[in-house]
């Protein structure tokens, strides 16, 4: 399947609503239990997106979106700046097809040239075996595992934290003129 991954747009809004509802409905990559409605959404990538930060959509050849992504604060305190956490959500019709590892993998290289060092992901569920293995393939390790950490489908459900240096990780010192450490005082 033939898509291209572009900056998401306020007319991207209502199908990455869409795809966020489905997977709060009735998957567990997410914790929520309540999804957001378009105006909420629409917020959030706002504020994402004011920030600098990566924030992408897969379209197909119809121009249907497919998929979207994006990268935003791990922590708000200082010392975190130079650590992102990125998200990816499918629609469930493309699964399979690529598009989380293309739009992660997108979302990674515009991350490493806006000179972040760490990127997280929070893996909702450690059955979640097809995001974990995503993020695997693009350089992830499992550095963590929080048991029982939420509840959700009347089960409890682990998260599992997967960590990827960006860049020259921890290297070097980072470039504190860089846009990561202008975001603080």
């Amino acid at each position: 399947m033939e898509f291209t991954i572009t900056a998401a747009t306020v007319d991207h809004v209502t199908a990455i609503t869409k795809i966020y509802r489905e997977a709060v409905l009735h998957h567990t990559a997410s914790f929520e239990l309540v999804p957001p409605d378009d105006v909420e959404m629409a917020h959030r990538m706002a504020a994402i997106v004011d920030q600098g930060y990566p924030f992408l959509v897969a379209l197909g050849s119809d121009s249907s979106l497919l998929g979207y992504a994006y990268a935003s604060a791990y922590r708000s305190r200082p010392a975190y700046r130079w650590s992102v956490e990125n998200s990816v959500y499918v629609d469930p019709l493309a699964h399979g097809l690529g598009v989380g590892t293309s739009l992660t993998r997108e979302v990674i290289m515009r991350c490493e040239a806006l000179g972040f060092r760490q990127m997280i992901a929070i893996v909702g569920g450690s059955d979640n075996l097809a995001s974990i293995a995503m993020h695997e393939k693009l350089g992830f390790e499992r550095v963590g595992l929080l048991p029982g950490f939420g509840f959700k489908h009347g089960q409890w459900l682990d998260s599992v934290l997967m960590q990827r240096s960006l860049g020259d990780g921890l290297k070097t010192e980072p470039d504190m003129d860089a846009f990561p450490g202008n975001r603080y005082p």
